[in-house]
């Protein structure tokens, strides 16, 4: 009988666990340049889990891009930018807490790819709250080696596949972060947003002169709806 009443009670339980495999947590970035849409990556468990909390939570409402560097990224999600005044300095904010780096060699920094702050820490935990979207440029064969002897001086081991040096030279990224910064998302519809926003009139600190300010909302849609919708596949 115990038996029977355990089944019972996990049964809700697992399709809750058996509809999550189907749907996916989609994100929608609004500013005044438009809307970006991004999923998270199921290889940073700790990483997405973190940010769909906050995103649930309406955290990052009405914060700014505080960091722009055109061909390169956007960084947002300091909470001290949500009252900050013109020419404030900003980047230092968090809200007590870290996250374990996932530095997954699969997932890299190309264009439109969501990555977590982090300061100088040696063992490259990410800041719980700020992040950067990559703009990125799109690198020739010996430019692209150069990132890459960056990104091993600073500290990575992976390797780089060629298909991933062929994505760098052909769509473009920021290839020296990889290996030293999280890759936890990526945006899926909406990249010429990033371009409109990194190309904004900056201070010598890159943080844009007029406010920048971001909405996000999350949901839970079927896969294949994303992927019908939006094109971004998935991996079996």
């Amino acid at each position: 009988m115990r038996k029977i009443l355990l089944l019972l009670l996990l049964l809700p339980l697992l399709g809750v666990a058996q509809n999550r495999k189907k749907k996916d947590y989609l994100v929608s970035l609004t500013t005044d340049f438009g809307v970006m849409r991004l999923v998270l990556h199921d290889e940073t468990p700790r990483h997405k889990a973190n940010f769909i909390r906050l995103v649930d939570s309406s955290y990052y409402d009405g914060l700014l891009f505080h960091r722009i560097i055109e061909k390169f990224m956007i960084q947002g999600g300091d909470p001290d930018s949500r009252t900050a005044v013109a020419g404030q300095s900003l980047g230092n904010g968090d809200i007590g807490y870290l996250v374990p780096a996932e530095l997954i060699p699969t997932l890299f920094h190309k264009r439109g790819a969501l990555g977590a702050a982090r300061d100088d820490r040696p063992d490259k935990a990410s800041s719980a709250v700020q992040f950067y979207i990559v703009q990125g440029k799109v690198w020739n064969d010996e430019d692209l080696q150069k990132q890459i002897d960056r990104a091993r001086a600073r500290g990575a081991t992976r390797i780089f596949t060629d298909e991933q040096k062929q994505v760098y030279k052909t769509i473009g990224g920021t290839p020296h972060l990889d290996g030293n910064y999280t890759v936890f998302g990526q945006v899926i519809d909406g990249l010429a947003v990033i371009d409109s926003i990194a190309r904004q009139p900056r201070n010598s600190k890159d943080r844009p002169l007029k406010d920048i300010r971001m909405k996000m909302k999350g949901e839970w849609v079927k896969k294949k709806k994303i992927t019908k919708k939006y094109g971004y596949e998935y991996k079996a």
